[in-house]
Formats: structure tokens, C-alpha cells, sequence
């Protein structure tokens, strides 16, 4: 299985560390970088080398916004699939997220093994459409 080339925008080494641990022993996913602000995530996706093709972000950073990383996505022209992964994971929040591009929303309590399995099927060529939100 091809390893999907993935950045994280996560704040909270802790939450990182075990993302990153998890994602590696349990998909094909290849962390490639982090960020743990908006500046550094929107400086570093910027670069036109950067040939990620998934970008897990939170909402919540040290600082500036998830959501300012996504609005930063909007008209890039980049193929990447934009997962966003909060303890804030709302619906309105849902709603805001999915307006912005991103293709998928999880709870971060409550939704890990949803996360698991969407990497695991993004590897596999077999989850590419955006999923509507309620």
C-alpha cells in the first residue's frame, strides 16, 4: 500500500507524539512535518514543493486558528484532503469547517478509530468524495 504523505497542525506535543505514533503503526500514513501555529502550518503548505497529500489539523492553537489554515487552503489549486481533528468538533463547528474545505471532521474524545479508518481507506484509493455534514 503507497504511504500517504501527511502534515500535522497540532499544538499539544503530547496529542501530536500519540497521533503521529498511532497513524504510523496503524495506516500508511507518513508524517512528513508539523506546525503548531497557523503561521508555520500556512508558511510550510505554501511551499509549492511540498507534495502532501493530507492535512490533519486542529482548531485550537498556540497561535492563530485550524480554521485560519483552512481558509488558507480555499483556492490554493492543491489536491490535498484537509481533516480536521478537535475537541471542539460541534456541529456548527462542523458546518464552518466543511465551508472552508475541509473533507472530513472528527472528534478528537471520540472519533479516533473513525480517523484510523478514513486514513486507511484515503491510502487505499477508496475515500476521495467529502462527506456532507449533518
Amino acid at each position: 500500500m503507497p504511504r500517504l504523505k501527511t502534515f500535522i497542525v497540532e499544538d499539544s506535543e503530547v496529542i501530536r507524539d500519540n497521533l503521529v505514533a498511532t497513524l504510523q503503526e496503524l495506516t500508511a500514513v507518513e508524517v512528513v512535518g508539523y506546525a503548531e501555529d497557523e503561521g508555520t502550518a500556512t508558511a510550510w503548505l505554501s511551499q509549492g514543493d511540498n507534495d502532501v497529500q493530507l492535512v490533519i489539523v486542529d482548531i485550537f492553537l498556540k497561535h492563530g486558528s485550524g480554521l485560519g489554515v483552512l481558509q488558507s487552503a480555499v483556492g490554493s489549486g492543491q489536491q490535498r484532503k484537509w481533516v480536521v481533528f478537535s475537541n471542539y468538533a460541534t456541529g456548527a463547528m462542523r458546518a464552518r469547517c466543511a465551508a472552508l474545505g475541509a473533507h472530513r471532521v472528527f472528534d478528537k474524545s471520540t472519533e479516533i478509530d473513525a480517523l484510523i479508518a478514513y486514513c486507511h481507506r484515503l491510502a487505499q484509493g477508496t475515500d476521495s468524495q467529502p462527506v456532507p455534514v449533518p
